[in-house]
């Protein structure tokens, strides 16, 4: 599974949006990681920031 994979699937378990230090802590991914994985998904239009700094699945 790739981090964008991992990233996705901890911000759909988490059914809220939530920031990239809260992925951290779900699953233990290095923050540069997330970060990459983060831009990757925008430029994807996969994700979507309803609130400042935090993210969920488009």
């Amino acid at each position: 599974m790739s981090v964008k994979d991992e990233v996705l699937k901890a911000m759909k378990e988490a059914g809220k949006p939530i920031s990239a230090g809260e992925v951290e802590k779900m699953t233990g991914i290095d923050r540069k990681e997330i970060d990459k994985a983060f831009k990757e998904l925008k430029a994807e239009n996969a994700i979507v920031s309803p609130v400042r700094c935090k993210w969920e699945p488009a």
